[in-house]
């Protein structure tokens, strides 16, 4: 991660941080599909290059996104946990999905989850941010 931002504006800020091509993919398989794993996140439909998803993965643990800890019940791996940082981003995720989900050709099934995770508006969001920090935050 640079130490040198382009400018000091907060959507640039947040760009420089997610604005890349698998960030928020990599964030939405945690926070909507359960993955922690690295083998988990290889197994997304987007299919993304080891070397480009182990970049991504330590880019988001040196931004403060995610913390990457060693897996207790297999010493050889490691898993990654959402931090507080990442799971505000649900908002932002719903209404990117819903924008998507309205103007793209999606495929059906995953508009319809859009749709209803957007649908769900700010009290659903907060109780799957709260679960999300349950999940991870308390590990």
């Amino acid at each position: 991660m640079r130490n040198h931002n382009r400018s000091g504006c907060p959507i640039n800020l947040a760009l420089e941080i997610l604005g890349d091509r698998w960030s928020l993919l990599v964030l939405r398989d945690m926070m909507f599909g359960g993955k922690r794993t690295y083998n988990q996140f290889l197994e997304s439909d987007e299919k993304i290059a080891t070397n480009i998803l182990r970049d991504r993965l330590q880019a988001l643990v040196d931004a403060g996104l995610l913390i990457r800890a060693a897996d207790p019940a297999h010493k050889q791996r490691v898993t990654y946990r959402l931090t507080e940082s990442a799971i505000q981003l649900v908002p932002l995720l719903a209404h990117l999905g819903n924008w998507g989900q309205q103007t793209l050709p999606a495929d059906a099934e995953l508009a319809a989850r859009a749709r209803d995770i957007f649908a769900g508006g700010p009290g659903h969001w907060d109780e799957l941010m709260g679960a999300l920090r349950a999940e991870h935050l308390a590990a």
